[in-house]
């Protein structure tokens, strides 16, 4: 079959369709190795059972693609009874008779067969284009989100498909440090030329930025540790009056996949329990921990202009080291290295200020609210953003769980403060 001919700048077909097709091999990779009693799962809270979430994708593009765009019947009656996410609260979704996996699986086979259909061997409108662009990076974020409920629950390590075969080695000889940023009026947001980007990140708009010192890396365990072993858990000083009232009602003393064998500190990573590696950063912290920490550190989180001027420089690139996609010497996405590496690593991905890490890794916390920018206008998936703002901080970035296809310098994550599970560490700022 021909290739389409895309208009300047489009994407083809093709390229819709090869993106929608590995967004689909990635999070079925990681729902692959669960044994038949781990696809429901232990209810908890801020978890979804593995079987939702596989089902959730396909509804989801079942939804946007085939209904919406293509004005199709629903292809399960009960369909949006069990997998609409924003009309289906985290309590109830244990509460339904799932379709087997071998129908999940059929029911995703179908819905993917069909929107490659409707597409292939044409030139894509803009109209599809935005709507399988959308469908795609929601399914990068929930293959992240999949991953991590395994995580979460102490599962097998997914068979990720492309693990590096070498560790990825830090520079022994690279100084962790402050870097001066100079103050600047800086277009926080993404350009009007971007080629796709949620409404959340729209549109670039200049906000003043005073001079601030910001850490080159994010926050070490090695840090971290110091933190706890000092107190800083249950030093009351430390924490504003929500984050003190979360703590004590976890009875939260360090990260929670954090333990002690034999007097020293282990990390729970999946299944395993591994030594804590000093120099990667510290991970599956939550907002009010990361606070707390700066507290004691006598730091601060960066505001999200910050962080954005921090990644982008003033020439305001899309990645830290300019216009090029991501590539793992880069950065650490994709689950290239199945877990964190040293926050020495990847020099190649330096920011214009000489930030390392900044995209990939670790999530990072900033000390910003997800707020819509001027003149936000809500894109079709109304619930996306606009039910968030002013609820939940932002965080930045991407970690080594993100798809390289869909993080950028712009790109604002956002959970409630308190959520630990998550890919998220922090860096930060001098007073």
């Amino acid at each position: 079959m021909a290739r389409s001919t895309p208009a300047p700048n489009r994407p083809t077909a093709d390229d819709l369709i090869d993106d929608l097709r590995d967004a689909r091999r990635v999070e079925l990779a990681v729902f692959t190795d669960l044994a038949d009693d781990q696809l429901l799962g232990p209810q908890e809270r801020f978890l979804e059972p593995p079987i939702w979430e596989v089902g959730h994708v396909g509804w989801f593009q079942e939804y946007w693609i085939l209904r919406t765009l293509y004005d199709e019947s629903p292809i399960r009656a009960n369909g949006d009874a069990i997998y609409d996410s924003f009309h289906m609260s985290y309590k109830r979704r244990w509460d339904h008779e799932f379709p087997s996996r071998a129908e999940t699986l059929d029911y995703l086979r179908t819905v993917l067969d069909r929107s490659v259909g409707h597409l292939a061997g044409k030139e894509p409108t803009l109209e599809e284009v935005y709507f399988y662009r959308h469908v795609t990076q929601h399914e990068y974020m929930h293959s992240e989100n999949l991953a991590m409920v395994c995580q979460a629950l102490g599962y097998r390590r997914p068979a990720f498909l492309a693990l590096a075969r070498d560790p990825v080695r830090g520079d022994s000889s690279y100084v962790r440090r402050d870097v001066e940023v100079p103050g600047a009026s800086f277009p926080l947001g993404a350009p009007r030329e971007a080629p796709f980007v949620f409404d959340n990140e729209k549109w670039a708009h200049a906000v003043e930025i005073a001079p601030f010192r910001i850490a080159n890396t994010p926050v070490t365990n090695a840090e971290f540790v110091e933190f706890v072993d000092s107190g800083g858990y249950v030093a009351r000083k430390n924490w504003s009056k929500h984050g003190w009232e979360w703590r004590r009602r976890e009875g939260a003393e360090h990260p929670c996949f954090w333990s002690t064998q034999d007097g020293t500190w282990v990390q729970r990573t999946f299944d395993q329990r591994l030594p804590l590696d000093p120099w990667q950063p510290v991970v599956h912290v939550n907002w009010h921990e990361a606070k707390a920490y700066c507290a004691w550190a006598k730091r601060r989180l960066p505001t999200e202009a910050e962080w954005e001027y921090a990644a982008s420089g003033p020439d305001k690139t899309s990645f830290p080291w300019g216009e090029i996609a991501p590539m793992p010497e880069r950065a650490n996405l994709d689950y290239r290295y199945g877990g964190p590496v040293d926050v020495r690593a990847l020099p190649a991905g330096d920011s214009p200020f000489g930030c390392r890490q900044m995209i990939g890794n670790v999530w990072e916390w900033t000390d910003s609210y997800l707020d819509p920018y001027p003149g936000f206008v809500a894109d079709p998936y109304k619930e996306y953003s606009e039910p968030y703002f002013g609820q939940k901080p932002v965080l930045r970035g991407g970690g080594w769980t993100t798809r390289s296809g869909m993080i950028r310098n712009t790109w604002r994550n956002f959970f409630m403060r308190h959520r630990r599970n998550i890919v998220a560490g922090f860096r930060t700022c001098a007073l």
